[in-house]
């Protein structure tokens, strides 16, 4: 069978770097060696080559027609675990029949922020998430507050995950190259099991905030609760700041400080 076309409307960049590939395969070794791995976007397998050689369960999910038809010829042995299906649509939970798993892959550009967001909905299934993506989407996910590409990602990743920017990869070892550098990350669950807050509200809070970034959170924080609330003047020394400087556990209070002003809108609505 001849090599798969690289498709545009799928994002597709194949890696040709045997190298780089051994690299990124090699990331899902630390620190859960004995945890099955999924990888998302396998292509022609030049990752899936060097992960089927661990002593791991491994199974592939692949949404193109030609490439699982090209992994089903190319790799026999791992037939019964090649995935046609689209990953932001599956119920992780049925993949390894419940059991946790380290996530992998060469994830196409325009949909990974998508991808981590189904891996946070599913972050205690995953404790771990490796991978490689746009460079400046794993700078965004790396970086600290105080940096102008902290924003929503860094946030509600790192809330839950250890984030490591691990190399970058040049365009050149790609077909087709794409037009910016990659990175590879690696992405490892913290000891957080309960934010201390509202999950969900925590989310609306980061990405309402963020929304409107060089703005101080006194004037973002309009489109969730009423200007003339009192959470403006009890708290005003922390809605001074803009949302790149707040900490997670900054993040947090104010999640907290909002459910209340919630709580209280609610229940005078209700006398």
């Amino acid at each position: 069978m001849k090599q798969v076309r690289p498709k545009k409307n799928l994002g597709q960049h194949f890696l040709v770097d045997l190298n780089i590939a051994k690299r990124i395969a090699d990331t899902v070794d630390e620190p859960y060696a004995d945890l099955p791995v999924l990888e998302v976007g396998p292509g022609m397998g030049v990752m899936t080559q060097f992960l089927i050689e661990k002593p791991r369960p491994l199974k592939v999910v692949e949404i193109d027609r030609e490439s699982v038809a090209y992994l089903n010829e190319h790799y026999p042995q791992l037939r019964e675990n090649i995935l046609g299906a689209d990953f932001l649509r599956m119920d992780l939970q049925e993949v390894f029949g419940g059991a946790q798993f380290v996530l992998t892959g060469n994830y196409p550009y325009d949909i990974s922020s998508q991808i981590f967001f189904k891996m946070l909905d599913n972050k205690d299934l995953i404790p771990c998430c490796t991978g490689m993506i746009q460079h400046e989407v794993a700078v965004r996910m790396a970086s600290q507050p105080g940096n102008k590409q902290y924003g929503i990602l860094s946030v509600l990743i790192q809330a839950w995950y250890n984030v490591e920017y691990l190399f970058t990869v040049e365009p050149d070892v790609f077909n087709p190259p794409p037009k910016v550098q990659s990175a590879v990350i690696r992405m490892t669950r913290n000891e957080v099991t309960d934010l201390g807050c509202d999950e969900q509200l925590f989310r609306r809070v980061v990405k309402t905030v963020f929304n409107q970034r060089r703005k101080m959170l006194r004037v973002s924080l309009r489109q969730l609760v009423d200007k003339d609330s009192s959470l403006f003047t009890l708290h005003s020394s922390l809605l001074t700041l803009r949302p790149e400087q707040l900490t997670i556990p900054q993040f947090v209070e104010l999640t907290n400080l909002v459910a209340e002003e919630l709580d209280r809108i609610q229940s005078n609505k209700q006398q």
